[in-house]
């Protein structure tokens, strides 16, 4: 009996994640994982990334995320605009990176990120 509950609940359950699944991709989400940037940069050099995806990188703090995606979902930013957002962080981000690695002992590399940080907060 315990069994058969188990998988009743399962079922359930199951089922339940599907028909949350489908209507969960809006249109909005659609067009932001099949809308595709050329990045030249870091891991994505040479590859096609799709703003979704680069939108969840490590490059894109949670907060900026959030706020991308409300203006997004109000209107207020176009699917070009989004992208050209999250392309200008992630290069930004990237090359302090890679002069911070270029530099690591000098004490200008950690001005140089707190500045690529500075500039595209604004830029939100």
């Amino acid at each position: 009996l315990i069994a058969v509950k188990t998988s009743d609940k399962d079922t359930v359950s199951a089922a339940g994640e599907k028909d949350g699944d489908s209507p969960k991709e809006e249109p909005w989400e659609k067009a932001l994982k099949t809308t595709v940037v050329d990045m030249e940069v870091g891991e994505f050099r040479g590859h096609k990334i799709s703003v979704w995806d680069l939108l969840h990188s490590k490059y894109i703090p949670e907060e900026n995320r959030k706020e991308l995606l409300e203006l997004y979902q109000a209107g207020e930013l176009t699917l070009e605009q989004v992208k050209m957002v999250v392309s200008t962080i992630v290069t930004k981000a990237e090359a302090a990176r890679a002069e911070q690695s270029a530099n690591a002992s000098s004490p200008r590399a950690e001005t140089t990120v707190a500045e690529a940080e500075d500039t595209h907060l604004q830029e939100d």
